[in-house]
C-alpha cells in the first residue's frame, strides 16, 4: 500500500475489535515515529502517555466521563491508547537540555562551532514566541499536531486503524496523571487498533473537496 492509498482508505475508527492487538514490532515502529517526528527548530515539546493494559486504559477513561462518555468505549476497545501532551513552558534550562542531547547524539560532530550558532538560532525563535508573540503554548501545541499527523499517516500505511480525539475532560486527565506538575498539558488522545465488523464508519463513503477546489498550481 502506498501513501496515497493509505490516506484514501484510512478513516476515524469508531468501534475497535477488543480481541485484536497490535503486534509489539508494530508498536515499536509507531513509538519510533512519535520520537522522530519533526518539530520547529527541533524543540520536541512533547510527552506521550501510552496505555496498553486495561488498567492503563481505565486511567485514560477518567477523562471520558459526563459529556465525553461517548469516547470511553473507543478507549476500552482499542489495543493501545496514547495521550499526546505538550509542554506548558519552554525555559532556558530545557533549551540547554536539548542542546546537550543534540551534542550527545553527534549533531555537532562535524563542526563543533555550530553548537553555539544553533543554540542562538533556536533561542531566537523561542524568545519570539515567549516575549513578542506571547503564544508559546499554542506554538508548542502546533508541534504536537505535527507529531499527531505523522502518527496517523504511519498507522494508516501499516494497516493499523486509529481515532484521534479531542473530546475529553482534559482537566480530569491533568489530575489523573499530575500533568501540570510535570510541565505538561494534554492536547489529544489517539486510540489505535483494528476495526470491529460492527463499525458503521468503516463502510461510509469518504468525502473530500475536489482537487480543483483545494489546489492552486502556479
Amino acid at each position: 500500500m502506498n501513501v496515497a492509498q493509505a490516506m484514501q482508505s484510512r478513516y476515524a475508527t469508531k468501534v475497535f475489535d477488543a480481541d485484536k492487538k497490535i503486534a509489539q514490532d508494530d508498536v515499536a515502529q509507531l513509538l519510533s515515529v512519535l520520537r522522530n517526528a519533526p518539530s520547529s527548530v527541533n524543540t520536541q515539546p512533547w510527552h506521550f502517555i501510552i496505555a496498553s493494559t486495561e488498567a492503563g486504559k481505565a486511567r485514560i477513561n477518567s477523562g471520558a466521563t459526563g459529556p465525553y462518555a461517548y469516547n470511553a468505549p473507543k478507549v476500552s476497545g482499542a489495543s493501545h491508547v496514547i495521550v499526546l501532551c505538550s509542554k506548558i513552558h519552554m525555559d532556558d534550562e530545557y533549551l540547554t537540555q536539548l542542546l546537550e542531547q543534540e551534542e550527545t547524539d553527534g549533531r555537532f560532530a562535524k563542526d563543533p562551532s555550530f553548537k553555539a550558532t544553533y543554540h542562538k538560532v533556536r533561542s531566537t525563535f523561542v524568545d519570539l514566541h515567549r516575549y513578542e508573540l506571547k503564544d508559546t503554548q499554542h506554538w508548542m501545541e502546533k508541534q504536537v499536531y505535527l507529531n499527531l499527523g505523522a502518527l496517523l499517516t504511519s498507522a494508516a500505511i501499516m494497516g493499523v486503524d486509529a481515532l484521534p480525539m479531542e473530546g475529553f475532560d482534559f482537566p480530569a486527565l491533568d489530575a489523573e496523571f499530575d500533568l501540570r506538575g510535570q510541565n505538561l498539558a494534554p492536547v489529544a488522545v489517539v486510540a489505535l487498533g483494528y476495526r470491529a465488523e460492527t463499525d458503521f464508519n468503516a463502510t461510509l463513503a469518504k468525502s473530500r473537496f475536489t482537487a480543483e477546489q483545494i489546489f492552486t498550481q502556479i
